[in-house]
């Protein structure tokens, strides 16, 4: 939770709520490139909670990591975490759109027109 609200909130500037009622029902996969140093957090977002597909929020790399793959080792993860869970499932995500190419690298395609969600453009993403 600390390195999700010095990414979120802090670094982005941007004072929200980032704990929610999903992460109870939510699975959690934590990076630890270091054994005392968290590098990168996904949560699995079960069907029907959030979207009516199987999602991946809160994707963030710790800013010390940025650059050295562990986010995209962090995604390959969440895919087969996501495929161990529920099969071959399409999954939604709600991408900051910073972030649209780095996504599209992983096959999401954009669903959605451009909106704000605290103040930060996001699009809907689908990864079939």
């Amino acid at each position: 939770m600390a390195l999700r609200q010095e990414v979120f909130i802090v670094e982005q500037d941007c004072p929200y709520l980032d704990a929610d009622e999903w992460d109870f029902d939510c699975h959690h996969l934590l990076a630890y490139p270091q054994l005392d140093e968290l590098g990168a957090y996904a949560r699995i977002v079960p069907p029907k909670v959030c979207f009516e597909e199987v999602s991946i929020g809160r994707i963030l790399t710790a800013s010390t990591y940025r650059g050295t793959g562990l986010g995209k080792k962090l995604m390959q993860e969440s895919f087969a975490y996501v495929k161990h869970l529920y099969g071959d499932v399409p999954i939604r995500i709600a991408a900051q759109y910073y972030l649209l190419n780095f996504y599209e690298g992983f096959g999401f395609k954009q669903v959605s027109s451009l909106y704000l969600e605290d103040m930060i453009p996001h699009v809907e993403m689908v990864r079939a």
